[in-house]
């Protein structure tokens, strides 16, 4: 392995120590992505130093057992070389476009036996990932999503897409597709997070929003090229999702549900969880729901809650929603009463408003007086009636 990881001829900028880089590939080929053993002992020793134990045949943490089968034949230079000649680019720290938010798995607990920052991710398209992310909200949910589910996913990315924001998603069916599509709708950058190599289609159906994105955005993946999607690498892959949002919103997700996993890895990083509601019997809504009730998540309806809720203090704040004034609302209790006492159609005295009312003849006079002034009462010889309301103005098609 290591006379096969001397530095080459490389295209493009070099950002990063080759040798380290190759050892990144290395390493990133024998293990899994997720690998919390990888993750410390490169920690520890650093990606060289490991791999060349590895090849002395050091068995450090079970690695070198369980990397047997790979070893064979492996060419860290030919995979690297093979991936740059299809346009795909080996992101590793120390690169100018690696993002520091996923340096913060570092410092988080392992999940269901994963965790730590990746070793590198394998990049298609245009944007540095670490500009891309710099604001970014990831949207995720359920593959068997309801057309209001995605209609709503659609709709936040397209308003946090316009307001300046990267939309991260899995590509997957259901939420993820609706999210990456109504960035792209707002034009604005979207984030493919793979469970497999980004070289892959998955889903399959897929294909033709993932070129779209690969040629506008970004896809990305922890998987080397080639590998093909896994359960477990799906879970993996989440923590990166939950690792580049600011925040993440849960639009429709199951009592069992990845997209809750993700919640759990944003929780965990301290990023913004949010959850959108659905209907009270809705088994899709009952993950997010959970999530609501137990208080793990921001109760989010539209775009600008989630702008609110992921920008500095002060910024993108959202106005009470409120009712339009009317001209009523400014009575005083008595006032009120008057009113109340006014009968709709047929003209009556102002001793009988005063005995419905319960209020003296004099202070029903007074309060007729300010009501007529405000447009609620019509008065004609001592006798009171409610104003009609004005009708609403419909338009007719012509």
């Amino acid at each position: 392995m290591s006379a096969q990881m001397q530095p080459g001829p490389q295209s493009g900028p070099r950002l990063a120590n080759e040798e380290e880089r190759l050892a990144r590939v290395a390493l990133n080929s024998l293990g899994e992505p997720g690998d919390p053993r990888l993750a410390r002992l490169v920690e520890a020793m650093g990606a060289q130093e490991l791999c060349a134990r590895l090849e002395d045949d050091v068995d450090l943490a079970g690695l070198r057992s369980d990397a047997s089968e790979r070893l064979s034949g492996l060419d860290p230079r030919r995979i690297l070389d093979g991936a740059r000649q299809r346009g795909i680019r080996f992101v590793v720290p120390g690169d100018a476009e690696w993002p520091s938010s996923f340096d913060d798995l570092a410092r988080v607990e392992p999940l269901h036996g994963l965790a730590g920052p990746p070793l590198g991710v394998w990049a298609r398209g245009p944007l540095s990932l670490a500009e891309a992310t710099t604001n970014a909200v990831a949207i995720v949910g359920s593959r068997s999503a309801t057309t209001y589910g995605t209609d709503v996913a659609a709709t936040l990315a397209s308003e946090v897409g316009s307001a300046g924001f990267t939309v991260v998603s899995g590509a997957a069916f259901g939420i993820d597709q609706a999210a990456h599509r109504g960035a792209l709708a707002a034009r604005a950058p979207t984030v493919a997070v793979l469970a497999c190599g980004v070289d892959r289609h998955y889903p399959t159906n897929h294909r033709e929003l993932l070129e779209h994105i690969a040629a506008t955005g970004l896809v990305i993946a922890e998987a080397a090229p080639g590998w093909m999607p896994t359960k477990v690498r799906f879970l993996s892959r989440n923590r990166l999702i939950a690792a580049l949002g600011t925040g993440t919103v849960v639009v429709e997700a199951a009592v069992r549900s990845g997209a809750l996993n993700t919640a759990t890895w944003a929780d965990r990083l301290q990023r913004v969880v949010m959850g959108v509601p659905g209907g009270v019997s809705s088994a899709p809504s009952a993950g997010v729901h959970q999530l609501l009730r137990s208080g793990a998540a921001t109760l989010v309806t539209c775009g600008g809650h989630v702008l609110e809720a992921v920008s500095p203090a002060g910024h993108h704040l959202q106005d009470e929603p409120r009712e339009q004034p009317r001209a009523h609302d400014a009575l005083d209790l008595t006032a009120r009463r008057v009113l109340d006492a006014v009968p709709l159609i047929h003209p009556a005295p102002v001793a009988s408003i005063a005995r419905t009312g319960g209020v003296s003849v004099a202070t029903a006079r007074r309060a007729l007086a300010v009501l007529e002034q405000r447009g609620l009462v019509d008065g004609e010889e001592g006798r009171y009636r409610l104003r009609p309301r004005a009708p609403e103005v419909r338009s007719v098609p012509g």
